[in-house]
Order: C-alpha cells, then structure tokens, then sequence
C-alpha cells in the first residue's frame, strides 16, 4: 500500500520549500509512498538504495534526484552513514518556473518520464550544499525557493542534450557515466551504442564536438576527482577503476581536466567537502 504524503503537512504557514536531512536505516522500507509536491534529494554521504514501482537503483554520494507529485518511491540506507538532504517544493513554484523558463520543459522536475538523475562532482555538490544552507537561513517563501532552484536547474538544464541529438546516442553517453561502460574507455561506449565506431565517433563530433575518447576521459576525470575527496584508496588503485592502470597517462590526463596533479588534489579538496549535520 502506498502512503501519500501531502505538502500541507510539511510546509509551514507562508513558507513553499522545506529542507529536511535525514540519516537513512540500513532497513528495508515496507511500502512505497508519493506525495502531491515536487521533491528533490540527494545523497550527502555513503551510499542509498531507491525503490521505485519497477525495481531498485543504487544512489552513489552526488546522486541528486528530481520527482513529480505523484511518482513512489522510498529511501534505504547502504551501510553506515547513509545521510540524504531532501527539499518539499510547493507545487506552484515548480509550475511558475516552467511558466517563465519555457526552456526547462522536457528536463528535470518537468522530465516526461520517471524520476530524473542526475550526478553532482565533489565542487558541485560542495557549491550545493552551500545553497542549501543558505536555504535554511532563509524564510524559505517564493524568492528564497527560485534563488535556491534557478541557478541549479539553469545548471542541470545546460548539461542535457539537444533536441537533435539521436536517442541512442543520448543513451549511450548516459550509459558511458557507469562504471562498468567507462572503465573500457570508448570502446565501452561504442559498444553500448550499438553501432560502429567510426559512426559513433562522426556523430559525437557533429553534435558533441567531442571525440569518444574525449567523452570517457572526462567522465573518468570525474569520477577520480570524486574518489580522490571522498576516500583514501590508494590513487593507483582509483585509476585503475578508471580503466587506466599506465599511471604516468592517468596523471596527464587528471592534470588537463583539473589543473592539479591527482595527490595535489586530493590535499586541496578533501578537506573542504561539505559535512553537514
């Protein structure tokens, strides 16, 4: 049975956004619930479990998702630690920023599709969570909510994919950002493609400007860059989940997308990620 939530119940009296943060059970949840409010979450720390009607996906630290009223699901802990901040948007303020900002249409909170994910890299979730406290010493009404959503939706906006990008295409680049696809480089992508490499490589060019290769090495970049602030493996043993075990090329390519060597990073930024309680 699915329990419905209302925003009602949860939005004080002239406020239209609530924050909560909460630490997650490692306990199953018993039943789904859906709400009649836009929600988006994400995942501060460790790792989360997201049942939805068609199944269950693993959220990693970073992983932000976006619901519309009336979507279930329900949150489990992975482990120790697992802590998710969690926003209850009143309907109208969703619906005012479709309204002025036509291009937010197809995307997000406004996606025609199920819950959308979205990945958060060490800087943005630190500039996030930034925003999200200072959404807590806000009055939480109608201004205080678009300054919070209007500068992260224009960002995950820009990310997506034009309208002419092919649908499997758009599939396959979505599907190199796992770990399983970008550890086998652009080959992996092709591979999920489906299609052969040079075509796949045409295309990316015309309508990413990029090469597959270009593509998976700045996913790989990324996710070092994550794995270098939010534990201490050793870096050979993160650039080899990369897919990129020759260290002296994993070094030259973290140094092009970061400016930093990989060590150099991990002392600047590993201190500075956001804890908050």
């Amino acid at each position: 049975m699915t329990q419905t939530l209302f925003h009602a119940d949860i939005l004080a009296e002239g406020t239209q956004i609530r924050l909560t943060r909460a630490t997650l059970a490692p306990t199953r949840p018993r039943s789904l619930h859906d709400h009649n409010f836009f929600e988006l979450f994400w995942v501060q720390n460790g790792r989360v479990r997201h049942h939805l009607p068609d199944g269950t996906e693993t959220l990693n630290e970073g992983d932000a998702v976006f619901l519309r009223p009336g979507q279930s699901h329900a949150l489990q802990g992975r482990g120790e630690h697992a802590l998710v901040v969690s926003l209850c948007i009143h309907p109208t303020i969703v619906q005012a920023l479709a309204k002025r900002h036509p291009s937010v249409k197809g995307h997000l909170f406004w996606s025609n599709g199920g819950p959308v994910r979205n990945h958060r890299d060490m800087r943005q979730l630190a500039a996030l969570n930034h925003a999200a406290v200072q959404l807590e010493n806000s009055p939480c009404d109608t201004l205080a909510a678009e300054a919070f959503l209007l500068p992260l939706c224009a960002d995950l906006t820009a990310e997506a994919f034009a309208d002419d990008v092919p649908q499997w295409l758009a599939q396959a680049c979505a599907a190199a950002k796992q770990p399983e696809v970008f550890r086998n480089g652009s080959a992996g992508l092709v591979a999920v493609a489906g299609k052969a490499h040079p075509h796949v490589s045409r295309m990316m060019r015309k309508h990413l400007g990029q090469t597959p290769s270009d593509y998976v090495n700045h996913i790989r970049m990324q996710h070092a860059a994550r794995a270098l602030t939010t534990d201490n493996e050793a870096i050979s043993a993160i650039a080899a989940a990369c897919g990129i075990p020759n260290m002296s090329h994993f070094h030259k390519l973290f140094r092009a997308a970061h400016g930093l060597t990989p060590l150099q990073y991990r002392q600047k930024y590993q201190k500075q990620v956001v804890q908050p309680f």
